[in-house]
């Protein structure tokens, strides 16, 4: 369940369309290409959600406050961009909808209790 749900999260999270000029953009691509863009205002919110994207692979992910946290990385991107563009730029359908299923996804991921921790925590109470 917990790995669905995570496939869901950040298949939706790459598919976030940002309109452009000419065409629109994946979210995921507008992350990569501002990361590496020397120079740019928003380069540091793009590496900060490519390491919460990094962190979703890793053990880490298993403890909730790194879920947190990763989930703070990832939306800090999508935040800056809604405060600094007018939001009638993001009344589209190809926008609202991944984002909206990524924060679901992801809030039920953080609030969905964790057996493997608590077979940790049960474990170590055994002991004392």
């Amino acid at each position: 369940m917990e790995n669905t749900l995570k496939l869901i999260s950040l298949m939706s999270y790459s598919l976030i369309i940002l309109t452009g000029q000419i065409i629109g953009l994946p979210f995921l691509f507008w992350l990569l290409w501002t990361s590496f863009e020397v120079g740019n205002s928003d380069q540091i919110v793009a590496v900060l959600g490519l390491i919460g994207t990094i962190i979703v692979f890793t053990k880490l992910f298993e403890i909730r406050i790194m879920k947190i946290l990763s989930f703070g990385l990832m939306i800090t991107p999508i935040l800056k961009r809604l405060v600094e563009v007018p939001l009638e730029k993001f009344n589209y359908l190809g926008f609202q909808i991944p984002l909206s299923i990524f924060i679901i996804t992801y809030l039920i991921l953080i609030f969905m209790p964790n057996n493997k921790t608590k077979n940790l925590n049960i474990r170590l109470y055994n002991k004392s």
